[in-house]
């Protein structure tokens, strides 16, 4: 499945309409974003039932600081809504392979509850 321009106005449906999405943030002046896009064109176009968004952090600015992007590219994963993931810096073809197959893997409801005893297991006192 090809890639798709995610803008502010598309950010939520496409987060929330689909199991697995991956953002790419990134800008045409960014050396690093040119050379990680066609190892996320060419995992995009290996996993048709995973969304792969791009955003132009240029031309989608407030976008971009939303989500606090201070460096670029910032790749960032959801699942079932959910934010799992976040790296910023490019991901070599093998890395990203591994996080897409972590993803398809990854119970969220799990994982949510397992956070939740740990941080609550933390603020308990000890006697």
């Amino acid at each position: 499945m090809p890639t798709v321009t995610v803008t502010a106005d598309s950010l939520d449906k496409t987060i929330t309409e689909n199991e697995i999405v991956l953002l790419d943030f990134w800008a045409d002046w960014c050396g690093p974003c040119k050379q990680f896009a066609p190892v996320f064109e060419k995992s995009s176009d290996d996993n048709a039932d995973v969304v792969y968004g791009k955003i132009d952090t240029e031309d989608q600015q407030q976008l971009a600081a939303a989500a606090q992007i201070t460096s670029i590219p910032t790749l960032m994963a959801f699942k079932n809504g959910v934010p799992v993931f976040r790296q910023a810096g490019s991901l070599p073809a093998p890395a990203l392979a591994d996080l897409v197959a972590q993803l398809k893997a990854l119970d969220v409801e799990a994982a949510m509850k397992a956070q939740a005893e740990a941080d609550a297991a933390a603020t308990t006192p000890a006697e």
